[in-house]
This record gives structure tokens, C-alpha cells and sequence, in this order.
């Protein structure tokens, strides 16, 4: 592992943090973040699509509070990982099973780094699907958190036989790196106001997040390509038809979720076993950048859940 460049100024991350650049097993160049402090045991974190390491600082702080270490990832196409495509502002995937490579080098490299176990998982919206395969395919960890996992996309239902109409026509033809009509390859917190936004209710996390990517705009990308999303959607699919893997599961869900699918939430987590589910009474999407009640909340929850079991 070569060392990479970790933003500790805008993380606002516990002391020890530190990146690294990782190879992934078809050549993607990604970066891992650990806070490997952490005599309970470590954290995965999946970030979610357009996320970054940095943005995930104030977390690892809270873990570290409660003893855990912490491993992040820059999902390939976003971050300071490679970019896919040409134009570096839109979110691209070419499969959507790729980000399972980026899976397996983080934890080859966390297994490399010496991470205390037991391991545990705590996935946010795409990081969630991501998760959620990862765990299928025999992810060690002992329990699993998600955070508005993406098992479902919010598509109003007469758009979603469009949405797979023209996503799929993408590639025959030749328009798989265009935008997704609606969006824009700037980044949702620069193109939007807070007043109406659905990401936080809170004011200061929407500024630190806006900080983060004013201080560094080569980490930020803005809406997803059709491509990504006709293979988002495939994944989702395809996903929601295998049963629950054997982990013990935790789930939050906002009450004002505008991104996700809170219906293919409630389902998911209504056929796992040793699931539970838990609304955020005025949370949105982003509920680890929610308000200092909220947030408590979580942390305090996660600390029984990971810790003692409960």
C-alpha cells in the first residue's frame, strides 16, 4: 500500500488517520482511510455515490469515542479513486459488481494493516447495495448497520418503465456516459440551497459537507450516468430477490427519505432475521449528517449493537 493524500483539515477526523492507495484486482487505482485505533474492534464504512473518505471523519471520531477503529473506501469513480469515463464530473460504473473489487483490496488491506477484530459493517444508500452483496458473498464481519440503504431507487411509479427504457437503451446507443435527465455534473450540495434540500435538516453538517468540496473539487463528482443507473437498477433487482445472508442487521430510515425506497426498505429488513428496523422521526437521506439528537441516537445505538450485541 502507497501512501495517499487524507484531507485531515476539512475531516475533522480523530488524530492517527491515514490513506492509502490501493490496486484493485482489473488495475482501478482506489484509496482506503483507517483509524486503526480501536480495542473493540474495526468499522467498515461503504459510503454512499459521490462520497469520499473525508466526509466520513466525523464518524470515525465517534467510533474512536466509543473504541472502534475505522476503515473507509473512495468507491472507484468517485473520491480521488480513477475516474471511468473522460468527463470526471459524473458518477460511472461499468458493472455494477465492479465495486465488489473495491470490496475485496479494502479488506485485503485492512486484513494487511492489522485492523483489530471483530470486523463490523456500517453501509450508507449505495454503500448499503453494495454491502448488502458484499455480506452474500461471505463478507466477514459480525454484524451489519445500514443507513438509507439503497435496495430500492425513489422513482415516481410512471417514470420507473422509462427510467429502464432509456437507461437501457443507453448503450446500444452510444449515450451510456450521458447524465441522467434531471441531474447535473455538478454536485447536489453546490447546486442546491439548504432550504429544501434532502439530504440533512441540519445546517452545520450541510456546511461542513460543503466545505469539504469547496476546499477540494477534484473529489467530488454530480449526477450518476444512464449507464450507472440501468446497472444500479439491475443490482437492485436482482438483489431483492435473494434472501437475507445470516448477520445480524441494524437499519435506519429518515421519515422525509426522498432518495432511497423506504417500501424496499421496510421489506428487506421485514424478511431478515435478527433485523430491525428503526424511522428517524424528520430525518432525510443523510442520517450520520443529521442533527446532534439524531446522531446521538445512532451512535448510541451502534455502540450496544456492535459492543454488546444488544
Amino acid at each position: 500500500m502507497d501512501p495517499a493524500p487524507l484531507h485531515e483539515a476539512v475531516a475533522d477526523a480523530p488524530p492517527g488517520g491515514a490513506a492509502y492507495w490501493l490496486r484493485t484486482e482489473d488495475g482501478v487505482q482506489i484509496r482506503a482511510g483507517f483509524w486503526p485505533d480501536g480495542p473493540r474492534g474495526t468499522v467498515l464504512i461503504f459510503p454512499g455515490r459521490t462520497e469520499f473518505i473525508e466526509k466520513y471523519g466525523r464518524a470515525a471520531g465517534a467510533l474512536g469515542a466509543l473504541g472502534f477503529a475505522t476503515a473507509t473506501v473512495d468507491w472507484r469513480g468517485q473520491g480521488m479513486a480513477d475516474r471511468l469515463i473522460d468527463d470526471p464530473g459524473p458518477g460511472h460504473v461499468h458493472r455494477f459488481r465492479d465495486y465488489q473489487r473495491d470490496v475485496r483490496a479494502l479488506v485485503r488491506a485492512a486484513e494487511a494493516a492489522g485492523l483489530p477484530k471483530p470486523w463490523y459493517l456500517l453501509a450508507h444508500s449505495m454503500g448499503g447495495c453494495i454491502g448488502l452483496r458484499a455480506l452474500r458473498e461471505g463478507l466477514a464481519v459480525d454484524r451489519a448497520a445500514f443507513t438509507g440503504p439503497m435496495w430500492g431507487i425513489e422513482i415516481a411509479p410512471p417514470m420507473r418503465p422509462v427510467a429502464w427504457a432509456v437507461s437501457g437503451l443507453s448503450r446500444p446507443l452510444g449515450l451510456s456516459d450521458r447524465l441522467v435527465p434531471g441531474t447535473e455534473a455538478r454536485n447536489y450540495v453546490f447546486s442546491s440551497a439548504f432550504e429544501g434540500n434532502t439530504l440533512t435538516s441540519d445546517r452545520e453538517m450541510w456546511d461542513y459537507m460543503r466545505a469539504q468540496m469547496a476546499a477540494h473539487p477534484d473529489m467530488v463528482i454530480g449526477g450518476p450516468t444512464l449507464h450507472w443507473l440501468n446497472e444500479a437498477l439491475r443490482e437492485v433487482a436482482i438483489m431483492s430477490r435473494l434472501p437475507a445472508p445470516a448477520v445480524p442487521a441494524l437499519t435506519w430510515i429518515g421519515s422525509e427519505e426522498k432518495i432511497v425506497s423506504i417500501p424496499a426498505v421496510r421489506r428487506r429488513m421485514a424478511s431478515w432475521p435478527g433485523g430491525r428496523l428503526e424511522t428517524l422521526a424528520g430525518g432525510q437521506h443523510e442520517v450520520l449528517m443529521e442533527t446532534p439528537a439524531i446522531r446521538r441516537r445512532i451512535f448510541a445505538a451502534l455502540d450496544a449493537f456492535f459492543g454488546t450485541g444488544g
